[in-house]
């Protein structure tokens, strides 16, 4: 049984919640987000927050769909009352990125620039060679993310590429590292 529907959603000063019997939307400060429900899963809320609820607990999907359901609407309050970011560097000489209106241009070592639209909701910022992207929707911010990353993935010898910011990239020996032990 998910154990993590057990603690409720905390919703936040100028944070509203709107539950319908398919639809929960979420108002904050940053903006609106909304989420469609399958049948078997209902948001109750009370004075201490908002819970997932599934007609039987003892069925293992109805009880993943709880947890799946609880963390989406934890995602959702956080979205509208702080949102989402993900940075990423650039590494590589010559490497580097614009951003004009709603597209990002990528210099990437390729014959051309890559042109990549941004999702709606999705702001892009570029300082030297970090890239980071906000929105209100996490897994927009992510998708994204993931999308441009696989532009140029880092490479181990040289660590040339796009990168999480917080990602490490083992680094492997060269050939002529390798011959001289």
């Amino acid at each position: 049984m998910s154990r993590i529907i057990k603690k409720p959603v905390i919703i936040p000063d100028g944070v509203s919640l709107t539950i319908t019997d398919d639809k929960v939307m979420v108002k904050g400060a940053k903006g609106e987000l909304s989420l469609d429900l399958p049948m078997v899963v209902k948001i109750i809320q009370d004075d201490s927050g908002a819970f997932a609820k599934v007609d039987d607990l003892t069925d293992k999907s109805q009880a993943a769909l709880a947890g799946t359901f609880h963390r989406l609407l934890s995602n959702m309050v956080t979205g509208v009352s702080q949102g989402f970011t993900r940075e990423l560097e650039i590494n590589g000489v010559g490497y580097k990125a614009e951003v004009k209106g709603d597209a990002l241009t990528l210099n990437l070592g390729f014959s051309h620039p890559i042109e990549y639209k941004l999702p709606a909701g999705i702001e892009a910022k570029v300082e030297k060679k970090i890239l980071t992207l906000s929105g209100l929707d996490k897994q927009k911010v992510g998708q994204a993310a993931a999308e441009i990353r696989a532009f140029r993935k880092p490479e181990p010898y040289k660590g040339t590429g796009i990168k999480y910011s917080d990602e490490v990239i083992r680094r492997k020996v060269g050939k002529a590292a390798a011959k001289a032990e």
